[in-house]
Formats: C-alpha cells, sequence, structure tokens
C-alpha cells in the first residue's frame, strides 16, 4: 500500500465491465494513481490531488451492489465533482484520448448567498458512462 495512503471522508464505488480498460483511462488518461489494488477480485482504490475512487468490475458470480437493471450509459443523472489545480491542461489531455465530453471547458460562477464561486470546470464520461466534472477553484466575488 502506497505510504500516502489518505482517507476520505466520502469515497465512491464505480462499477466498471474491464478494470483493464477503466484503469488505463483513470490512471493514463486522468491522472489517478493506483493506492491499492486486488486484480483477483478485479478492484481498484485510485487517488488524484485528495480525491479518491474505487473500480469494482463485474463478474459472472462476484458479489456486487447493483439496484437494478445496468446499463451503458451507468451513470445516468449524476456527475461527481473531482477537484483539481489544472482544468485546462487536464481538459487537453482528455480531449486529445478520444474520450466523450460531456460539458466542454468553460468558467461558470455559482451564487452562494451574497457571493459568486467560480470554476473552471467540464464533464467526461469514463468508458462506462459515468460523467466526471472536473473543476478548478476560480476563488469568489460579490454577487453585482
Amino acid at each position: 500500500m502506497d505510504s500516502t495512503f489518505i482517507d476520505t471522508p466520502m469515497t465512491p464505488e464505480f462499477v466498471c465491465t474491464d478494470i483493464k480498460q477503466s484503469l488505463e483511462f483513470y490512471v493514463g488518461v486522468l491522472g489517478f494513481q493506483i493506492q491499492y489494488e486486488r486484480p483477483e477480485e478485479g478492484f481498484a482504490m485510485l487517488e488524484r490531488q485528495g480525491s479518491r475512487i474505487m473500480l469494482d468490475e463485474l463478474r459472472e458470480g462476484k458479489r456486487s451492489w447493483l439496484s437494478g437493471t445496468l446499463e451503458y450509459p451507468f451513470g445516468r443523472g449524476i456527475n461527481f465533482q473531482i477537484d483539481t489545480t489544472d482544468a485546462s491542461g487536464l481538459y487537453e489531455k482528455v480531449k486529445q484520448s478520444g474520450a466523450k465530453i460531456i460539458l466542454d471547458l468553460e468558467e461558470k460562477w455559482y451564487r452562494a448567498d451574497n457571493i459568486l464561486l467560480g470554476n473552471r470546470q467540464f464533464i467526461v464520461l469514463d468508458p462506462d458512462g459515468f460523467m466526471l466534472r472536473f473543476a478548478e477553484d476560480l476563488g469568489e466575488k460579490a454577487v453585482e
């Protein structure tokens, strides 16, 4: 296990159909690092700039936690915001990979009471259709 292993209050687990393909995407394209894995189970714990996710491959006869029929895209209706320090650079790498981008890179300001919170963000689908929103903090400003 990596000595820099961190714990986070919430770590989503994404079911995947091909753990090798998912690892190529998450590690090779998005820059996650493998904290640990159990290849015999098709499982990996990943980390990127303090965000963690688990990948768990669907396998015949293996215990899985599904609440219904699963069909692509798996992430319909939910996106996972993952903080990053360089949304523009990551966006370019994702574009070059040919991954499906749902939301092009944008600067967006969201009202939170009497201030605006800024993000530079984009959304990409992982190989199984989970929506990943990478967001770079742009700070805050007063509502005009």
